[in-house]
C-alpha cells in the first residue's frame, strides 16, 4: 500500500525491508553542518562528501535549486541531497525553502526511486531550518511520490505529528 506514513524515530534508520532512499533538502550554497544533515554525517561519509564536490563542480553539472543528487550509503540504501532552498538564512526574500524547487527535485526523485523500486524515507523536509510548513510540503509529496505507487514514511525524531 502507498501513502505517507508518520512514524516516531531516526530517519536515517529506516526499518523497512528492500530498496530505500533517505530524502532530504539541502541548501543552494554549499553548506553542509546544521539539522538532519547532522544526523546523515553520523551514520555516513557519503553524502556530505558527494554533495560538497557537487557544489564545488557546479558550473560542469546540474547542481541548483531543484536538483537531486543520489548517493549510495549501502546496500540498496541511497541518501537524496536535493536542492530546495535558497541559502541558510531567513532574510528580505523570505525563508530559505523553495517550494517550487522541492516540487521540482521531488519529480526527479520519483523517477529514480520508481527504477529502484524504493521505499521514500525523510524528516519533514523544508520545514526545520528551511522554514517551511507541513501544510504547504505534504500535498507536494502526495503529488509527487504516494500518487506514483512509491512508499513514503516521514520520522519525527521523538515528537508525534503535528
Amino acid at each position: 500500500m502507498s501513502g505517507i506514513t508518520y512514524v516516531r524515530g531516526d530517519a536515517t534508520v529506516p526499518s523497512v525491508k528492500g530498496a530505500k532512499v533517505i530524502a532530504h533538502v539541502c541548501n543552494d550554497i554549499g553548506g553542509w553542518g546544521r539539522g538532519f544533515v547532522l544526523a546523515l554525517s553520523q551514520r555516513w561519509s557519503e553524502p556530505e562528501k558527494a554533495y560538497r564536490a557537487w557544489h564545488r563542480d557546479r558550473a560542469h553539472n546540474d547542481f541548483g535549486l531543484g536538483a537531486v543528487q543520489l548517493v549510495p550509503v549501502g546496500p540498496s540504501v541511497w541518501v537524496a541531497n536535493m536542492i530546495g532552498q535558497r541559502g541558510i538564512r531567513t532574510g528580505s526574500k523570505g525563508v530559505p525553502v523553495r517550494y517550487e524547487a522541492i516540487d521540482t527535485a521531488l519529480a526527479r526523485l520519483a523517477d529514480d526511486v520508481t527504477e529502484r523500486g524504493a521505499s521514500v524515507h525523510m524528516p519533514r523536509i523544508g520545514c526545520g531550518l528551511a522554514g517551511g510548513t507541513w501544510s504547504r510540503m505534504e500535498p507536494l509529496i502526495t503529488e509527487r511520490l504516494v500518487h506514483r505507487g512509491i512508499s513514503v514514511t516521514v520520522y519525527d525524531h521523538g515528537e508525534g505529528r503535528g
